[in-house]
C-alpha cells in the first residue's frame, strides 16, 4: 500500500505534463517507416511508448536517446527486418494494434507477446478488419499471442465497426502498403494524428469535411522530420480536475495538445460551468495552448455516444468531475471502457462507492448522484493496474479528509511516471 499526496489548501503552480501518448506511439512508428532521421522532443518515456521504442529497434531500425531527445533513423517500409524473437508488446494496446497494420504488409512473420492485462484485451478487432486487405493475423482466441504474416497486400473500402483511433491507424499503416488506394469508413470521427502525421512526413491521407471517410493514398515516400511532442490532454486531464475541484486553486498546464479531436473533455467542463481558459494558443502543426483552470463550481451533465471518442481516455476523471457537481450525470454509450486496461466501467465503480460516492454501474456507462459530501466507506483504494484509474483516485485523494491509500501506484508510470511528483509540486 502507499500513502496518497494530501493536501489542506488550494493547488498552485504551472505544470508541464509528459509528451502526447498517442503522437509519441506515432513518431516512432512514422519515423521508422521514413528516410533519414526524425528527431523528437518532449517525447513521452512512459512504459507504453517505449514498448514501441523497443519493438522498432527489434525490427531493425536504430533508435537513439540522447539528453531526452530521441533519433529514429528511418528505413522505409521496406527496410524492417525479422525479429529474432517475440516482439514484447508490455501493456501497450497502441503499439500492438498499430503494429500488426504495419507488420501485416511485411515480408517476414513476426510474434507478438504481451503482459497478462494486454493479453486479455481483444485483438480481433483489428485482424478482422486487416483480414480484407488479405492480411494474415493468427490471434489466441482473439487475444495475444498472435502471429503476423506478412503479405502483399491489397485495397480495402472498410466500413469500421467500432469507434477507434486504434483500429482505424492499424488500416490505414496497412493500406499504406497495398497495391491501389483504400477506403475507410468511421462510425464516429475519433482523434486523427495517424493522418495529421503521415501528410507531415509526406503521405497523402483525405479526409472528407464530416471527417469520417479517409482514402490512403499508397505507397508513399516519407521522409523524417523534427517534431515536438505537445503535451498530452489525457495526461493534464487530472491536473485539470483537480484545479476545478480543489477549492482556491489556480493552476497553468503549459503547451497542452489540443486536437479537435481529443478535446472532448474542455467541452465538458465548459457544460459543467467549470473555468479554464486557453492562452498562448499556437496552430503551427498540431495545436497547443496553456490551459488556466480555477476553482469552480459544477453542475451535472449527461454524455452520450457521439461525445465518447474525443474524451474516450479521460471518461474515468471526468466521472470524477460528475461525483461532485451538483445534479445527477449519466455517461452512456462508453462500453469500450470495458476493454481497455482493465474493465473501466467495473472499476470505477467499486473504488468510487468505497469513497462514497453514488454511482450506478451501466452496461455502457453510469449514473452518478454528484454530492460535496462524501462519506468514505473504505480507505483501502486500489488501483486495479489501470494507471488512469490510479491517478484518479489520487485526484479524488485531495477531496477527502481521511486518510487514504492506494494499492497498485506504479501502474501511472504506463503513461506518466512523474504524476505525483508533478502533484506534489503544486500543494
Amino acid at each position: 500500500m502507499t500513502t496518497l499526496v494530501k493536501t489542506p489548501k488550494g493547488l498552485h503552480g504551472e505544470v508541464l505534463v509528459p509528451g502526447d501518448k498517442s503522437i509519441s506511439h506515432r513518431v516512432i512508428m512514422l519515423g521508422a517507416l521514413s528516410e533519414g532521421e526524425t528527431k523528437i522532443n518532449h517525447f513521452l518515456f512512459s512504459d507504453d511508448c517505449l514498448s514501441t521504442v523497443n519493438a522498432f529497434r527489434d525490427l531493425g531500425v536504430k533508435i537513439d536517446i540522447i539528453d531526452e531527445h530521441v533519433i529514429v533513423h528511418g528505413v522505409g517500409f521496406n527496410g524492417l527486418e525479422a525479429p529474432k524473437h517475440e516482439l514484447q508488446m508490455g501493456n501497450s494496446g497502441t503499439t500492438t494494434r498499430l503494429i500488426m497494420g504495419i507488420l501485416s504488409g511485411q515480408n517476414f512473420s513476426s510474434e507478438l507477446i504481451g503482459d497478462d492485462s494486454l493479453s486479455k484485451r481483444p485483438m480481433n478487432r483489428v485482424s478482422e478488419p486487416l483480414a480484407t486487405m488479405g492480411a494474415e493475423v493468427i490471434t489466441t482466441d482473439g487475444h495475444l499471442p498472435a502471429i503476423v504474416n506478412g503479405k502483399q497486400l491489397h485495397s480495402t473500402n472498410y466500413q469500421m465497426k467500432v469507434a477507434s483511433a486504434q483500429v482505424k491507424s492499424a488500416l490505414i499503416f496497412a493500406a499504406l502498403q497495398a497495391n491501389e488506394p483504400s477506403i475507410i469508413r468511421e462510425k464516429l470521427p475519433t482523434r486523427n494524428h495517424t493522418e495529421t502525421m503521415l501528410n507531415a512526413f509526406g503521405g497523402k491521407i483525405v479526409t472528407s469535411e464530416d471527417q469520417l471517410t479517409i482514402t490512403v493514398n499508397p505507397q508513399p515516400r516519407l521522409k523524417g522530420i523534427d517534431l515536438t511532442v505537445p503535451g498530452d490532454i489525457s495526461s493534464a486531464a487530472f491536473f485539470i480536475a483537480a484545479g476545478l475541484l480543489v477549492p482556491n486553486s489556480q493552476i497553468r498546464l503549459q503547451r497542452v495538445g489540443i486536437n479537435e479531436t481529443r478535446t472532448g473533455i474542455l467541452d465538458v467542463v465548459k457544460r459543467m460551468g467549470g473555468n479554464i481558459q486557453l492562452e498562448n494558443i499556437n496552430r503551427d502543426g498540431e495545436p497547443l495552448a496553456d490551459l488556466v483552470v480555477t476553482s469552480s463550481q459544477l453542475t451535472a451533465t449527461d454524455i452520450s455516444a457521439e461525445k465518447i471518442p474525443a474524451m474516450i481516455d479521460e471518461l474515468p476523471i471526468i466521472a470524477l468531475l460528475c461525483a461532485r457537481a451538483a445534479g445527477t450525470s449519466t455517461i452512456s454509450g462508453a462500453e469500450e471502457l470495458r476493454v481497455k486496461e482493465t474493465d473501466r466501467i467495473a472499476a470505477i465503480t467499486e473504488e468510487f462507492k468505497k469513497l462514497g460516492i453514488d454511482i450506478t454501474e451501466k452496461s455502457d456507462g453510469f449514473v452518478i448522484n454528484g454530492s460535496q459530501d462524501w462519506h468514505v466507506e473504505s480507505s483501502q483504494l486500489n488501483s486495479h493496474g489501470d494507471h488512469r484509474i490510479g491517478m484518479t483516485l489520487a485526484v479524488a485523494d485531495l477531496l477527502v479528509d481521511t486518510h487514504l491509500e492506494l494499492a497498485g501506484k506504479e501502474s501511472v508510470s504506463i503513461s506518466y511516471p512523474d504524476f505525483f511528483d508533478d502533484l506534489a509540486r503544486l500543494i
